[in-house]
């Protein structure tokens, strides 16, 4: 368990960000990782076996721009099921993007002719090299997909789904959550909001979002089961939650998540999920980490299939 700290160094305790505020907290953002080596070659080497779609491209000044890719089936068939996957919606979290890199090159070859796979594996690149969950503009995409989006990552990725809204069968969108949420994320977006900052509980193991709208408890649980072979699932902690939210049934919560403007909320597909790995857990390697996304979405594609 990692607590919130009482304050952030940017703003006035109580009010809300202004302009100024925003730049302080982007002056102070650094870079740490490189998105083109990392994850652009990763694509472009994985695009000798999948199309390569450039669906977008961010520009942020003086940060740079970043071309945004998604990968999908070379024979692309109308009559197939159409199954979605999204990773690094969140930058910071780094099995979201290797997992579903994992997935198109360990798993993915396997469901040629069976499926309509789309695939983007990095959705925020800018907060992907600066290990961070805002963007330039210190705004959370995954509270964005609307539309008329603030987020530039998230308009971008709503309108490659939006042909796709009503066809697609499962969607699935790789997550962490991490120390950094209570001790560095929760504080900002409070100081950002001009709220009180709450202390919060990060659960040690893996987790799933389902849509309270339409929670689909079987197809969580096939995913849940696949994981638990590969990494340990989250327990509830003293109040029966899991970050505030009710557990519903071993390893999963439930959110509005089209409501809340959440990824997973994107399109119309019956079975969605949002998956929840925990890195620091000292029983979890990276590794192990990229394995549990790239199970998770197997499991999901799987019970599609038998399901749909």
């Amino acid at each position: 368990m990692s607590t919130a700290t009482a304050s952030y160094p940017i703003g006035i305790p109580g009010q809300p960000w202004g302009p100024a505020e925003v730049a302080e907290w982007r002056s102070r953002q650094v870079r740490h990782r490189s998105y083109e080596q990392e994850v652009l070659s990763q694509i472009q080497r994985l695009g000798e076996r999948y199309e390569l779609v450039r669906y977008g491209e961010l520009d942020y000044g003086d940060d740079g721009r970043f071309p945004l890719f998604a990968l999908k089936s070379r024979n692309w068939d109308e009559a197939l099921p159409t199954m979605l996957v999204t990773g690094g919606v969140h930058g910071y979290e780094t099995s979201g993007v290797h997992g579903a890199l994992l997935f198109l090159d360990q798993d993915a070859g396997a469901y040629a002719g069976r499926i309509n796979l789309l695939v983007a594996p990095c959705v925020s690149p800018w907060a992907y090299e600066r290990i961070h969950r805002w963007n330039p503009e210190a705004i959370d995409p995954n509270r964005s997909f609307r539309e008329a989006s603030p987020a530039q990552e998230s308009a971008a990725l709503w309108a490659l789904a939006t042909p796709l809204r009503e066809r697609t069968a499962m969607h699935i969108d790789l997550h962490e959550t991490t120390d950094t949420d209570e001790t560095e994320f929760r504080p900002a977006l409070a100081a950002r909001d001009g709220k009180p900052c709450k202390q919060g509980e990060i659960p040690d193991g893996f987790y799933l979002v389902g849509d309270s709208a339409d929670p689909q408890p079987a197809f969580q649980q096939a995913i849940i089961a696949e994981v638990e072979k590969v990494t340990h699932i989250a327990p509830a902690d003293a109040n029966g939650e899991i970050i505030g939210s009710p557990l519903v049934a071993h390893g999963v919560i439930n959110y509005p998540v089209s409501p809340l403007g959440l990824c997973a909320g994107i399109t119309q597909a019956r079975y969605r999920t949002t998956t929840e790995v925990y890195p620091d857990s000292p029983r979890a390697t990276p590794e192990q980490c990229n394995q549990a996304q790239a199970a998770a979405v197997r499991a999901a594609i799987d019970y599609a299939l038998a399901h749909g």
